[in-house]
């Protein structure tokens, strides 16, 4: 997996397919790029504190400058098809020599390579949109070729009629995908004409800073992938999108080779009440108001994307997706922007019946998408102030008062927030003790306790994640699991377990990673998350997402355990829970449709190479239609509903407009089959708990 790039919570998304052609010219007055003076002092600055700050206390020497070499230039061209293998040879004399460069302040030989680079590129756009001028070359697409789509084993291109071969194919490509679109070839060559004037336009306006952030953020990505060097421009951004007053879509972005996709969206944000963009989604176009022209933005800046999607509360924006997984074929969302306020990502409830075949339980369900917390109003003491703890704790007496059996917690697509706020929450649940353990970068060793005397809920207690809970989510999932005080189910989690904090710099400012978080079994979340007890099925890739994707996270590893209580004898029911859940979901309609759903995502997303023949292009999409609308079909008749008589009529069902606005959503059963098995497992813990004499070692009610 090719290393990834910095993750920035921004107000939109977009992707980035460069597909050139034509033969090798040079560029008539190439663009040279200097570093300015401070730039110099401020690398210095950053390799300094990188070393005395970092949790990894890696220094910078040789074999340090060999990985950020590699880095550079694969963060430049993760897909080999700008430089040569000549270019390499040349650059690979100052493989060793970049360690002492930076010492010395000197960031010449990054901004050599950026500009070799630069050339490559900008020679490559002139030559396709002087080709394009004349309409789209002529190609044969009934010849049997394929685009390689994994490059990053591949050689560098040996030679110039080499690379243009590999142009030649990625610009049939990209013409072959619109011809699918059903887009004439006039609307194509004008499309791709605008699309790379439009990317040399945004490469000369490319400055010192940006080479500079992308040469710091190469050696940072060396440490962890949440150190980051910020750019004054970045820092302004980034304060602005934790200040959550960031008016938009609400995703959090993330760009690996050339693409930006989504990484995950803010929850109760209006990308998040679409319910139509997911995780590894790309986006294409962006288009203002509902019926403005669609702008192509493949290839474009992140941050210029970024000031498309940025707009207004109230107003609209359009994006022409292509989802994950797919067949390619693209998709519009129209989504009317707001702010994500805490109102939207504050905790609510529902009740519902469950039974285990002997008797029926109330179960309360809590949905909670983030841990948040008024800080404002925390710091002007307004009684009132809106808090996670807060909240749940409204909501559990509420539903202690409605007489509920047991409680299911659902973290599903938590990011995570406020660590104070974790470990609050945990009070809620357990007696006095240890939360969660922090070590620093001295490896002094930090404890949260919790500061209750007894826990406000004692009932039973079911903990829901996926792989996109994260950091506080985890916190408070490894504290129930680690003190045996309820059962977690569902995916294992995101596995970010550091800690980062700001230092300034002359220039900008480093976000570094100095601390890293450690459950009271004193194993870390960090990397491997946290499994749950019972697994349902996978339904986000998790080689593509979850710490575990970064080429450099830091491992997991484990400190000493500190003393704590154990609640239920979970173990003695365990395997009779895990036996009822698997007998359900093994003929359950929706389980076999989801573990279908993502195998058959699983491998399109996995595929090495794609065809260029039209004709079996047009197979193929039939062929994968045809094998989504048999899955839906054979789910929909388990469950006595009418089966689609047609593809079309299927996509023109999921098609159908969702409300882009409105309040946080409801929490439902319906099209949610983990929360419902959720609550047959509660149902059963319930029923296997009452029966058990096994004894526990706290007194619950």
């Amino acid at each position: 997996m090719h290393s990834k790039r910095f993750a920035t919570l921004i107000s939109g998304l977009s992707v980035s397919l460069l597909v050139l052609l034509s033969p090798m010219t040079l560029a008539a007055d190439p663009q040279i790029l200097k570093p300015h003076e401070d730039q110099g002092g401020t690398a210095k600055e950053i390799v300094s504190k990188l070393e005395m700050l970092h949790y990894n206390k890696l220094k910078v020497g040789n074999e340090m400058s060999a990985g950020l070499w590699d880095e550079y230039i694969n963060s430049l061209d993760p897909t080999k098809s700008y430089f040569l293998a000549s270019d390499i040879n040349e650059f690979r004399q100052w493989r060793t020599q970049l360690d002492d460069d930076l010492r010395a302040g000197n960031v010449d030989r990054g901004f050599d390579i950026y500009n070799r680079y630069h050339l490559r590129m900008t020679d490559r756009l002139n030559n396709i949109v002087s080709q394009l001028e004349n309409g789209l070359p002529d190609f044969d697409f009934t010849k049997d070729e394929s685009l390689e789509l994994d490059r990053e084993k591949s050689e560098w291109p040996q030679s110039i009629s080499a690379a243009d071969d590999l142009w030649r194919k990625r610009l049939k490509s990209s013409v072959l995908n619109l011809r699918l679109t059903e887009k004439s070839d006039e609307e194509i060559a004008d499309l791709l004409k605008r699309r790379y004037k439009g990317q040399l336009k945004r490469l000369d306006q490319q400055n010192s800073d940006d080479v500079f952030e992308l040469y710091m953020n190469s050696l940072t990505r060396l440490y962890d992938p949440h150190s980051n060097y910020l750019s004054p421009r970045s820092l302004e951004n980034f304060n602005m999108s934790m200040s959550l007053s960031l008016e938009g879509i609400g995703a959090v972005l993330q760009m690996e080779d050339e693409y930006t996709k989504v990484a995950r969206l803010v929850a109760g944000g209006p990308a998040d009440r679409t319910g139509k963009i997911k995780p590894n989604d790309k986006i294409v176009a962006v288009g203002q108001d509902q019926n403005g022209e669609m702008v192509d933005v493949v290839g474009w800046r992140l941050d210029d994307v970024v000031d498309l999607i940025r707009g207004s509360a109230g107003t609209y924006v359009r994006l022409e997706t292509i989802p994950t997984g797919g067949d390619g074929t693209h998709r519009t969302i129209t989504i009317k922007r707001s702010k994500v306020k805490l109102e939207d990502q504050a905790a609510k409830k529902a009740t519902f019946e469950f039974s285990d075949g002997d008797q029926n339980f109330k179960v309360g369900v809590i949905n909670l998408p983030t841990f948040y917390i008024d800080f404002e109003a925390y710091r002007r003491r307004d009684p009132n102030y809106k808090s996670t703890t807060r909240d749940v704790a409204r909501l559990l007496d509420e539903l202690q008062k409605e007489g509920v059996d047991g409680i299911i917690l659902d973290l599903r697509n938590n990011g995570g927030g406020s660590l104070q706020e974790a470990t609050m929450l945990t009070d809620l649940f357990i007696d006095q003790g240890p939360v969660v353990q922090i070590r620093h970068a001295n490896e002094q060793i930090s404890r949260h306790n919790r500061s209750r005397s007894r826990a406000m809920y004692r009932g039973p207690l079911v903990v829901l994640i996926n792989r996109l809970s994260a950091s506080a989510s985890e916190i408070f999932a490894g504290a129930i699991q680690d003190y045996n005080r309820g059962l977690v189910v569902g995916n294992q989690s995101f596995g970010k377990g550091t800690v980062q904090t700001m230092a300034p710099l002359k220039e900008g400012q480093l976000k570094i990673t100095q601390s890293k978080f450690y459950r009271v079994s004193g194993d870390s979340t960090q990397h491997a998350g946290v499994t749950p007890d019972i697994l349902m099925p996978e339904l986000i890739d998790s080689e593509s997402v979850g710490e575990s994707a970064y080429d450099t996270a830091l491992p997991w590893d484990r400190i000493h355990a500190v003393r704590h209580a154990k609640y239920f004898n979970l173990q003695d029911i365990l395997p009779e829970l895990i036996k009822k859940h698997d007998k359900r979901t093994e003929v359950d309609p929706d389980f076999v449709f989801l573990r279908k759903q993502f195998k058959f995502q699983s491998d399109r997303a996995n595929r090495k190479a794609v065809s260029l023949n039209e004709g079996a292009r047009v197979q193929e999409r039939e062929d994968l239609n045809q094998d989504v609308l048999a899955m839906e079909n054979q789910r929909r008749q388990a469950k006595g509903l009418e089966p689609y008589a047609t593809f079309e009529a299927y996509e023109k069902s999921e098609s159908e407009d969702t409300a882009p606005v409105g309040g946080p959503t409801e929490i439902t059963l319906e099209d949610d089959p983990v929360l419902n098995e959720a609550g047959y497992i509660m149902a059963d813990f319930i029923g296997l708990k009452k029966r058990s004499s096994s004894p526990q070692v706290a007194n619950f009610d």
